[in-house]
C-alpha cells in the first residue's frame, strides 16, 4: 500500500535564497514514513507498548527540482518486501502539476528498547504495512560505504542536548548537518545557492550525548565524503556523500 500526505515547505526547511534545504526534504520524507508507522500500529507512540523501536541504516536521495517556500505537494511511502533484520523503503515526492520532484529509498533495522540488540521483524509486522511492489531506483541497491584514504578538512564537534532523539542518540537529519559544517567554506557558500541534488547516508553506530566526534571530508570523482568519527576512539558513526 502508498501512503499519501499533503505537505507544504514551511520557513523552518528552506535557505536564505528560499529553497528547500536538503535537510529540509529529508525532514518531509521522515515525517511521513512517520505517519505510515503510526497507521501500521508500529508508530513513536506505541514504543513503550511494543518496545519496538525502527533504526535508519541508509539513505539514498535524489533530487530532481528543488522546491521553494510555500510550495505544496504530496509525498507517497511505502514498505518494501522485508528480510529477517532489515527492510526497505522508498519514496516519491510530487508537486501540483503531478511531477516528480524527488525520489528516495531508505533501508531500516528493527530494535528491542530493552536489550538495545536487533530483533526479527515478522511476516505479521510487516504485513501491517501492506508492502508494495513498486521499486523506485531500480538500478540502485545500498552497499557498504568505504572511507577514502585521504582527507583535506575536519570538523570537530561535541553532541548537544538539542542534537538527541526518542531513541537517545543523534538524530539522523543531524548527521547531515555534522556533514555541512565539514564541507570547506567555499564548497558550503556554494550549496546555498546550489545545493546538492544526490546523498547517500550509511549510518554504522550512533552518536550519543556529549560524544566528540571528528568529521572528515575528502572529495574524489565529482563526490564530496564526509566520515564521521568518534574523535577518542576512531569508532565509525557515518559516511555521507554528497554530490
Amino acid at each position: 500500500m502508498i501512503f499519501e500526505h499533503k505537505a507544504r515547505v514551511d520557513i523552518g526547511k528552506v535557505n536564505g535564497n528560499s529553497f528547500i534545504t536538503n535537510k529540509g526534504m529529508l525532514s518531509l520524507l521522515e515525517n511521513v514514513a512517520c505517519m505510515h508507522s503510526d497507521e501500521a500500529g508500529y508508530g513513536i507512540r506505541e514504543i513503550p507498548i511494543t518496545h519496538l523501536s525502527w533504526v535508519q541504516l541508509n539513505w539514498r536521495v535524489k533530487i530532481l527540482r528543488r522546491l521553494v517556500y510555500g510550495e505544496e505537494v504530496t509525498i507517497k511511502t511505502w514498505a518494501r518486501d522485508a528480510t529477517k533484520i532489515t527492510t526497505l523503503r522508498d519514496f516519491e515526492v510530487i508537486d501540483k502539476d503531478g511531477k516528480t520532484v524527488c525520489i528516495a529509498t531508505t533501508k531500516w533495522t528493527l530494535t528491542n528498547i530493552d536489550t538495545k540488540g536487533i530483533t526479527k521483524i515478522t511476516e505479521d509486522m510487516i504485513s501491517k504495512y501492506n508492502p508494495d511492489t513498486k521499486i523506485i531506483m531500480p538500478d540502485f541497491e545500498f552497499k557498504k560505504l568505504k572511507e577514502p584514504e585521504n582527507f583535506t578538512n575536519e570538523y570537530v564537534y561535541t553532541t548537544q542536548r538539542r542534537d538527541i532523539d526518542v531513541n537517545k542518540h543523534v538524530h539522523n537529519l543531524n548527521y547531515l548537518d555534522f556533514a555541512y559544517e565539514a564541507l570547506p567554506e567555499e564548497i558550503y557558500e556554494e550549496t546555498l545557492s546550489n545545493d546538492f541534488n544526490n546523498i547517500e547516508i550509511m549510518y554504522k553506530n550512533a552518536v550519543r550525548f556529549g560524544d566528540t566526534s571528528k568529521c572528515l571530508y575528502s572529495f574524489s570523482d565529482g563526490i564530496h565524503t564526509v566520515v564521521i568519527k568518534n574523535a577518542n576512539n576512531n569508532t565509525l558513526n557515518a559516511i555521507v556523500k554528497l554530490w
